[in-house]
């Protein structure tokens, strides 16, 4: 088995879907808040580890979620 793109796509996953958003409101509001231009289809590869996750993705992600992105790599 390959080796997962990123390791924190599961813990993006279960913050968000604690919180109640669907991937494409995460995208949305990365893309307003943020300027970042993630589809939903991203966001979903990104939380099934298919596709790394850039370091200033990560934070950005990190402030919508409003957690500190190291929970994301580590998990809680």
């Amino acid at each position: 088995m390959p080796h997962p793109k990123n390791i924190s796509g599961p813990h993006i996953r279960k913050i968000r879907q604690a919180l109640g958003l669907q991937q494409i409101e995460l995208a949305v509001a990365l893309s307003m808040d943020y300027g970042l231009k993630l589809e939903q289809s991203d966001i979903s590869e990104i939380e099934r580890q298919v596709r790394s996750v850039k370091d200033f993705e990560l934070e950005a992600i990190a402030q919508v979620l409003d957690i500190d992105p190291v929970l994301l790599l580590r998990g809680s």
